[in-house]
């Protein structure tokens, strides 16, 4: 129960609807246990009426017997089921308190992990597959419900049921009560038994649905490659295999309860029929009534399916804590980034509210980095300046480090050795929800939302208008295809953006950033999936747009529309040349060379 023990906050909230749901449970198991009590009477009175008859001649020399005896049994009916509607509105009650608890907690309980998801870092993301993450939010949540629910209620049932019955049983006649329970320490011996079992399992089985659910969700995400490179048998297979994994696990889980079932109905069989003999025994000793007996057999039947739920309610318990275990895993992950500023800004939704500017001057001192997931190498001691409103590009060889430069700057990391400092203030005091809403960042692998062309544009800013969303798209040269499409702005573009082709997606994702208004632009190699005419247009306009803006450009290309302040080449995850454009060709390097290239390269489409 130790990993149940985080729900204890859930508890003390709605500590008076618990409450409440537990007065309803008592009242319903108490009008339930005097059912018997009238029904015992009921047939109490029955033989001793006809034994009082049958000295008086029998009930046939007394015709007004069976109306006298019919009123007595209508009012014990009646009573009966007065106690029978009593005890249904308590039920209705007590699951509108209870179960509705655990709806409300499986709410709260989602919300709270969305965030905590939404706090980590990149690297948590990286370390984790993103179907474990969504089974944890969905089924491992839902089992952990289902102990909050059923669990709860049929287990307070069971409590106070077992209470008032033994206590109605034992003032009825201890000895008989002993006998008529003698079956459950073997009950209990069979539960300990089982839940070690079911609890083993159980956290098997939800191992292998977020393995499952992995697998699927790279599949769809992938399907492009999946049927390009003509695999879907191969990935059918795989997905089989998993799913057979699955199902012998949950066999291996079903077996179980299949067998403590019937179990439990043996040891109330065998209660039953101990309570008729040894009560058949007692009234003939004249210790109890023949009412009593039928009494007891009733409560031993109304404990039958308390008695069986005791196992489902372990089994509930034992998955839940298996789910509650794999859950807390990820709450108590703390993310590496934090943000020293008091408010959370994840809670920080208003992207509208005035903000300070940033000047835009960058500096990168000794810094040094390796990324945390893998330990590969990705920054040795690189150091640059960047004044606010000059330009900078960044280029080298894949693998050099460029993307990274970027990832740090939008704090996505933290640098292992020396500091990044911004309006000469160290990355790590800024606030990270201010510092991000005030830089525009294109990445290399473009992501939109399955949303429209409009929301995917608006997604930086909250409130923008169709105007200025149009004015974006036309600025970085997708406004003519997007009104092409179905619904114009309103298009849906599909999961991860599948329905638009790489450069709408880098565009309608450069669109995005500029419509931040920000102050700092990071564009990591973000024209690689458009054409030549489509990129003079977009660097057009960035000669203009950026001209106010700090501006970082990571290539493969050197772009002569725009003007550097300062180039900087990496190599071998070093800074190996810095310059201007004409200070680089001068000195014959990596720049010069890759220059030279690209002159060669569009001579040749040229004259194609």
């Amino acid at each position: 129960m130790k990993h149940l023990s985080y729900l204890k906050k859930f508890f003390w909230k709605y500590r008076w609807r618990i409450l409440l749901g537990v007065i309803f449970v008592l009242l319903k198991n108490y009008f339930a246990v005097w059912q018997p009590r009238v029904i015992g009477d009921a047939l109490n009175t029955v033989v001793r009426e006809v034994a009082v008859y049958k000295a008086k001649g029998g009930i046939t020399a007394h015709p007004e017997a069976m109306g006298e005896l019919g009123g007595q049994i209508a009012w014990f009916g009646a009573a009966v089921i007065a106690l029978a509607l009593l005890m249904g509105v308590a039920m209705f009650f007590m699951r509108q308190t209870i179960i509705v608890v655990s709806r409300l907690i499986e709410y709260d309980m989602r919300k709270e992990i969305f965030a905590h998801y939404r706090s980590l870092d990149l690297a948590f993301y990286k370390r984790n597959a993103t179907g474990d993450l969504m089974s944890r939010i969905s089924e491992d949540v839902s089992k952990v419900r289902m102990f909050l629910g059923p669990t709860i209620l049929y287990g307070l049932d069971l409590l106070f049921l077992f209470v008032l019955a033994i206590s109605s049983m034992l003032r009825v006649s201890v000895e008989l009560t002993l006998w008529s329970l003698l079956p459950l320490p073997f009950l209990s011996i069979s539960i300990y038994w089982v839940s070690t079992l079911i609890n083993r399992r159980s956290e098997k089985i939800q191992q292998q649905l977020a393995t499952l659910t992995s697998t699927t969700q790279e599949v769809y995400s992938g399907i492009r490659v999946v049927k390009s490179y003509v695999q879907e048998k191969a990935m059918g297979s795989w997905f089989s295999a998993q799913s057979e994994e699955y199902r012998k696990k949950s066999l291996e889980l079903i077996r179980i309860d299949a067998f403590f079932f019937p179990l439990m109905a043996l040891l109330i069989g065998a209660s039953t029929i101990i309570t008729v003999y040894v009560g058949g025994l007692q009234v003939v000793a004249g210790k109890i009534n023949p009412g009593n007996i039928a009494e007891f057999v009733i409560y031993i039947n109304m404990l039958t399916w308390p008695v069986t739920a005791i196992g489902w309610i372990a089994s509930l318990t034992q998955q839940a804590a298996a789910s509650q275990k794999r859950i807390n895993e990820f709450l108590n992950t703390q993310p590496t980034i934090t943000n020293p500023v008091a408010t959370d800004p994840l809670q920080a939704n208003d992207t509208n509210s005035p903000a300070t500017s940033l000047q835009g001057h960058i500096q990168f001192q000794n810094v040094s980095f390796s990324y945390p997931d893998t330990g590969i190498k990705a920054l040795e001691n690189v150091s640059f300046e960047l004044l606010p409103s000059q330009k900078m590009a960044i280029v080298g060889r894949t693998g050099s480090g460029k993307t990274t430069i970027a990832d740090l700057l939008v704090r996505m990391y933290d640098v292992d050795e020396g500091r990044i400092l911004i309006d000469g203030k160290d990355i790590r005091e800024h606030d990270l929800a201010h510092l991000r809403q005030r830089i525009g960042y294109v990445p290399q692998d473009v992501f939109l939302f399955s949303d429209t062309v409009l929301g995917n544009i608006a997604f930086g800013k909250d409130g923008i208008s169709r105007e200025a969303a149009e004015y974006f798209a036309k600025s970085a040269s997708v406004h003519e295809e997007i009104i092409g499409l179905p619904e114009g702005y309103e298009t849906m573009v599909g999961e991860r953006g599948v329905t638009l082709s790489g450069g709408q997606k880098q565009r309608v994702s450069i669109a995005r950033a500029f419509a931040k208004d920000p102050d700092v632009v990071l564009l990591d190699d973000c024209l690689s999936a458009v054409d030549t005419n489509t990129e003079s247009r977009i660097l057009g306009y960035l000669s203009g747009a950026l001209s106010d803006k700090t501006a970082i450009i990571i290539t493969h290309r050197i772009y002569q529309m725009l003007q550097f302040d300062k180039i900087i080449v990496l190599d071998e995850h070093r800074v190996s040349e810095e310059g201007t454009h004409d200070e680089l060709l001068a000195r014959g390097g990596y720049y010069a060379e890759m220059y030279e290239r690209q002159l060669v390269g569009e001579d040749a489409e040229g004259m194609s």
